[in-house]
């Protein structure tokens, strides 16, 4: 039998002496003092923290101010924390040579992450189509795997996007289409040495989705053609060097071919002759237009010719 009061749940001592607003403080994130050596990068971190002018200025801002917005980290099983947001900030802080910096850290699991990581990264001004290519599909990924549904194909790429996935909502929590968000992921099945070509800007991104469908092998055979004949294809070209792909007739012969191949002459333009109005206008009766104008110098050119030709004989 039961004692009587064995079910009452006593008040623990914290709850006893706190009040109700220091109960709720304590349920929110706090910003803790970090030191860096305890702060890991995130695995598989899609965007690179480059040393260029930006990161030079960001320098300087943590030496006179400190970090003003807090990095979002998560705690480690092996020990320490994993940066979320914030590597740029968490370089600068070495560089400038702060030992810690602030943080919030915040419990999340592995898909959430990830979002909050694509999301707190592409909103920056200076992306590169590689980082745009890999984050977009870490997240589409991470969305999949959270269970959300969408039924989108993908009119360009010929992918039915399955088991949750909404490419919709990568497009519009990154402010671009859906067709820019399958072009950029479509990207990932690019050679590293073909991607470094779009990152530089020497190969278009129209084209190189194109050439994303070629075989490695086949990548591979027409970035040596690229290099040794100092080209790079048109929309065109990568098209025909895709559907040469599909029907496995991608030689090395049949890439020359499409690369060599002129387009069709067009008709040059005849050399025009441009008199101004107001150098001729008193030749001609009052209210003439500038066709009767070209006309009748035409017939007094032929009439000039005509005498020409008789008085020479």
């Amino acid at each position: 039998m039961r004692e009587y009061g064995s079910n009452i749940i006593l008040p623990s001592l914290d709850n006893l002496f706190s009040s109700e607003q220091e109960r709720q403080d304590a349920k929110l994130e706090k910003i803790q003092i970090l030191p860096l050596s305890e702060l890991h990068p995130f695995e598989g971190h899609p965007f690179q923290v480059r040393d260029d002018e930006e990161m030079d200025k960001m320098v300087d801002s943590v030496k006179e101010y400190g970090v003003m917005t807090p990095a979002i980290v998560r705690p480690r099983r092996d020990g320490g924390y994993e940066i979320v947001a914030g590597h740029r900030r968490c370089h600068a802080s070495r560089r400038a040579g702060v030992d810690t910096m602030p943080c919030i850290v915040r419990d999340m699991d592995d898909d959430t992450a990830i979002i909050l990581m694509v999301d707190s990264n592409c909103q920056r001004e200076h992306i590169l189509p590689s980082e745009k290519a890999k984050a977009y599909e870490m997240k589409l990924n991470a969305i999949k795997r959270q269970g959300q549904r969408s039924d989108l194909t993908s009119g360009q790429l010929g992918q039915k996007l399955n088991h949750g996935v909404s490419v919709e909502q990568v497009a519009d929590d990154a402010g671009t289409s859906i067709k820019q968000v399958q072009r950029f992921i479509r990207l990932n099945k690019l050679t590293p040495d073909l991607m470094q070509l779009v990152d530089d800007g020497r190969l278009k991104t129209t084209p190189a989705v194109e050439l994303s469908y070629l075989t490695p092998e086949e990548q591979e055979e027409f970035l040596s053609y690229m290099e040794e004949e100092g080209c790079t294809p048109s929309l065109s070209q990568a098209q025909k060097l895709k559907a040469a792909s599909k029907e496995s007739v991608l030689t090395k012969d049949k890439i020359h071919g499409i690369m060599s191949a002129r387009s069709p002459s067009v008709k040059p333009r005849e050399p025009q002759l441009t008199i101004a109005v107001s150098k001729v206008e008193r030749y001609f009766p009052k209210g003439f237009t500038s066709d009767q104008m070209q006309n009748l110098i035409v017939k007094l050119l032929e009439n000039y010719y005509r005498s020409h030709q008789h008085d020479s004989r």
